[in-house]
């Protein structure tokens, strides 16, 4: 119960409260003074409920990208894992807990670099990028020099290679989010239509009993703020806030490679 009161409260908030009130007033001022018209509803779709849809529509499809590429990185890391770990004929046991703890520095850095403001992306970028540098001196000194072949080095380098490939594209969908303007001007007129079609609430109360003239100006109201409101949750898929954030459950993955070495 006490999860979805939070849910519902990522989506109602100050905004909704200080524009429904808002609305309201305009609603019952316009009553007051017979200030009516009849305005077309369809300038509340074009004007916020399309660019609205078509915003959360590409933040959808980034937040999918990015778990693309984020399941992407963790195969990358259970194949150098295995690497390390199987394909020498006498693995030593030193050299298999620090892959562990490269793994866990370069998904930890990860994490703090994409839950941090973006005033410290180039801090952290360049710490991931330690990382990496990490992964490919290991493949270098503890794989290529305790005998593993040439070819299996190069077929392991080739994971790391793709690794940051998959790394850049989420740090970009990180960094850029869906057209600025775009949002600017749906955002604008969430904030606007819902006074402004205080007339039209008017003219509308005629046809109602008292009281329900201004349970549409607050429907509305919820209805267009709550859609702004998934639209930005949706914006930044890394930033813990919204339901749909992307996690990264660092401990998690290490159990789970922990696990794994210790049923063999």
């Amino acid at each position: 119960m006490i999860h979805e009161i939070k849910k519902f409260l990522l989506l109602i908030n100050l905004q909704t409260i200080i524009i429904s009130g808002l609305a309201v007033l305009s609603t019952a001022l316009c009553i007051y003074f017979k200030f009516e018209a009849e305005f077309p509803l369809t300038l509340v779709a074009t004007s916020i409920i399309f660019p609205i849809v078509f915003s959360i529509g590409g933040a959808y499809k980034r937040r999918e990208a990015a778990l693309r590429e984020y399941a992407a990185i963790k195969g990358y890391l259970r194949a150098i894992y295995f690497v390390s770990r199987d394909w020498l004929e006498t693995p030593k046991p030193e050299n298999i807990a620090k892959m562990n703890q490269i793994i866990y520095d370069f998904f930890n850095n990860f994490r703090i670099m994409f839950t941090s403001s973006k005033s410290e992306l180039m801090e952290n970028e360049k710490k991931v990028y330690d990382s990496f540098s990490d992964f490919s001196l290991y493949i270098k000194h503890e794989l290529r020099g305790e005998g593993l072949s040439s070819g299996e080095c190069s077929r392991t380098n080739q994971y790391l290679q793709k690794m940051m490939i998959s790394f850049e594209s989420i740090k970009h969908i990180y960094q850029y989010r869906t057209p600025r303007t775009l949002r600017a001007f749906s955002s604008l007129f969430i904030k606007v239509l819902p006074v402004v079609y205080g007339p039209y609430f008017a003219y509308k109360a005629e046809d109602m009993s008292w009281g329900l003239e201004f349970v549409i100006p607050i429907l509305l109201t919820m209805i267009l703020v709550s859609l702004e409101n998934i639209q930005e949750h949706m914006e930044n898929p890394f930033d813990q806030v919204g339901e749909d954030d992307i996690k990264f459950n660092v401990e998690k993955f290490m159990q789970r490679l922990e696990h794994q070495s210790s049923d063999d």
